[in-house]
């Protein structure tokens, strides 16, 4: 349905314009909505890069934040992942997917393993972490986790293997998710060490970076993250 223009009133050559009671407020109420929309450009869609970008990213820790797609994708196949309301989430050395997790779903239960200590703004979810004493951790958090996402901070096969053993020491031993993001050079070791595969679907960083990484998982998600990569 069209919607009618206001009507003026009192019209004539020597008065000015005026309009009527009902059409003033209908434009004052347009005013203010347009005022709220310049003030609150935020969507849901980037509040949680809005949160992340509180912090910028510090290349002395190796931090290079994931680009928008790529932190939404990932958070969406997590929560997939979460079909019981018990499920609990492990993020080592990914904020920003933590940001994105309780963005999308702010019930669901997601610790963070950080090293940077900025992240404490968190609470309770944030636990300090250093990769180098990876079970250096409280025992209650021992194969407590049913999802468990990683991104080791450094490419090397000592980083990797330390990330790999804090993996193991959170995750549930009979029933786990596990997915790490890292570089393309690793896939090798993300099979020697965890029998993970490759997906079809590439991460993206909002900073280009020259190494290509990769998604690797200990299942096959299928139709979702293009599914795993077929072996040649």
């Amino acid at each position: 349905m069209e919607e009618e223009l206001p009507t003026l009133k009192n019209v004539d050559e020597d008065d000015p314009p005026a309009l009527s009671s009902q059409a003033l407020a209908a434009l004052k109420e347009f005013l203010q909505e347009q005022s709220q929309s310049l003030a609150n450009p935020e969507t849901e869609e980037t509040k949680a890069e809005s949160e992340v970008s509180l912090v910028t990213e510090d290349w002395r820790l190796s931090q290079f934040w994931y680009d928008p797609q790529t932190a939404r994708t990932i958070s969406q196949e997590v929560v997939s992942l979460c079909t019981d309301s018990h499920h609990k989430v492990a993020c080592i050395a990914c904020p920003t997917l933590y940001a994105y997790l309780k963005n999308l779903d702010p019930t669901i239960s997601v610790r963070l393993l950080e090293y940077d200590k900025r992240f404490e703004q968190y609470g309770s979810d944030f636990m300090f972490y250093d990769y180098n004493q990876p079970e250096d951790l409280p025992l209650e958090l021992k194969h407590n986790y049913q999802v468990v996402i990683a991104d080791p901070p450094y490419l090397s096969k000592e980083c990797l293997k330390k990330v790999a053993q804090t993996i193991s020491f959170l995750a549930h031993p009979q029933e786990s998710y596990l997915l790490l993001l890292t570089g393309e050079v690793q896939r090798d070791r993300a099979a020697e060490l965890l029998g993970l595969r490759p997906c079809h679907f590439r991460p993206q960083h909002s900073s280009k970076l020259g190494n290509e990484f990769r998604l690797f998982t200990n299942y096959d998600p299928l139709e979702r993250l293009g599914g795993w990569e077929q072996e040649i």
